[in-house]
């Protein structure tokens, strides 16, 4: 009798937060990010500054959010969803790259915007600490094994090398700005996420075998 409810709740939650990041992100567009206050996104989605901050604790936060936003929960679908012949490093790393660097016309302008500015940026590099507790989930749920340590560390581990990988692109990406290049070079992305995933590999083989150790005996 309580399924219902419940579901139709969340969906409200994210229908709200699906507004707020639309809205933020179309203000920032027309106006510029430092002429959207806070007000300026609640009344555009249609709700109140208040419910704004049930969400959002900034404007950077809720524009950075219509490119970043649900990552967190794809990623470790995408983790928990590889067939078991897959290895975990293998799960991870391809699931992490995929979910970085999916080509998304639509998001381009976002993230010409996102680069532009420092305060964007700064906060579209913070969105990787919402990696750490879905995957640490998916990673614990294909360990299947009773330490509860274990797939906290290897997730943070991996949300703390995505941070490195998105703080060298975009440091690039200025540059490349700065020296009137390309302003997104996407293409460096996948390579900088595996390099700085690569160091992570061996720890991840390594918890995978131990689980497939504990469940033969």
């Amino acid at each position: 009798m309580t399924t219902r409810p419940t579901g139709l709740r969340e969906q409200k939650k994210q229908a709200t937060r699906e507004a707020l990041r639309t809205a933020a992100l179309r203000l920032a567009l027309e106006r510029g990010p430092d002429n959207v206050r806070v007000d300026d996104i609640a009344e555009a989605a249609g709700v109140s500054p208040r419910t704004y901050n049930n969400y959002f604790s900034s404007r950077e936060q809720a524009i950075v959010a219509a490119v970043a936003g649900e990552r967190e929960a794809r990623v470790a679908a995408a983790v928990a969803d590889r067939p078991r012949g897959v290895g975990l490093a293998d799960a991870v790393i391809e699931a992490i790259v995929d979910q970085y660097t999916a080509p998304d016309e639509s998001a381009r302008d976002a993230l010409l915007l996102i680069v532009t500015r420092p305060a964007l940026r700064e906060a579209f590099v913070e969105t990787t600490t919402a990696i750490e507790h879905p995957l640490t989930d998916a990673i614990a749920g294909r360990l299947g094994d009773g330490d509860p340590h274990t797939a906290r560390v290897l997730a943070a581990s991996v949300a703390a090398a995505v941070r490195v990988a998105l703080e060298q692109w975009l440091q690039a990406t200025v540059s490349s700005a700065t020296a009137g290049g390309l302003v997104v070079p996407s293409g460096s992305l996948p390579d900088l996420l595996r390099s700085t995933l690569a160091p992570l590999a061996p720890a991840l083989d390594a918890a995978e075998q131990r689980a497939l150790r504990h469940r033969r005996q």
